[in-house]
């Protein structure tokens, strides 16, 4: 069983598909299961978007590829190196100012100028240029979600795991940050993997394929447009199937 990425921070090979989860099994020390051979497979780089109601094992799966857990059975294959964007960036913005945040992510033998570039490209690209010395509790809710992002790419992530990171986020800065991430998986150079969780059914407009989790389990890919015309409510409650 493989459950830690191969080879974490290298490129994907030609043959290598970004991620693969084979058989997943995760149960709680409770003994309720979570995850029932899961399988997902994402076959290239883009914005792939996971839907689920609570409890259908969505955000352990993110916390099993991003290794803060540990599977009972199963694989996850990966050559990138992932990082996980909480909904809430509170729980992973730690220091005062944007820059000392995002410093404490970096490799330890990069120079004090290799820091610091790493730092205000990250910001660059996240919208936020000029915004390292600015303390991080004047920002607001859609900018701490972009410093976030910011994080993982100082970090070199290539693989973003993105826990329904518009939940709190007004609806401005909820499509700034669906913006920033196509963008990011859309660049020419090294476009980014990403995979997201969304309660929202309008922002599966905006993903390269779409899939829904049900019970530990994750149902095929397929266009966000279908998805969402599958899960959205007719009247009188009764979802269209």
């Amino acid at each position: 069983m493989s459950s830690q990425p191969l080879a974490a921070g290298a490129p994907a090979s030609a043959l290598a598909p970004p991620l693969a989860v084979e058989n997943l099994e995760f149960s709680w020390a409770g003994g309720r299961t979570a995850l029932r051979g899961c399988q997902l497979r994402i076959e290239r780089p883009g914005l792939w978007m996971l839907v689920g109601s609570n409890g259908s094992g969505k955000s352990t799966l993110l916390r099993l590829i991003a290794g803060l857990l540990q599977p009972g059975s199963g694989a996850i294959h990966t050559e990138l190196k992932p990082a996980l964007v909480f909904q809430n960036p509170d729980h992973q913005l730690l220091l005062p100012s944007c820059s000392s945040d995002l410093q404490l992510g970096l490799p330890e033998h990069l120079s004090a100028a290799q820091r610091l570039m790493r730092v205000e490209m990250a910001l660059e690209q996240v919208g936020l240029a000029g915004f390292g010395g600015r303390p991080i509790h004047t920002l607001s809710g859609g900018q701490k979600q972009r410093l976030a992002i910011a994080g993982a790419l100082a970090t070199d992530a290539q693989l973003l795991l993105l826990d329904e990171p518009t939940a709190l986020l007004d609806p401005t800065s909820q499509g700034e940050v669906i913006a920033l991430i196509r963008r990011l998986c859309s660049r020419p150079e090294a476009p980014l993997t990403a995979l997201w969780i969304t309660h929202r059914l309008e922002e599966l407009d905006h993903c390269d394929g779409a899939a829904r989790m049900d019970a530990g389990r994750i149902g095929p890919w397929q266009s966000g447009a279908a998805l969402r015309v599958d899960l959205t409510p007719l009247p009188g409650g009764r979802a269209e199937r």
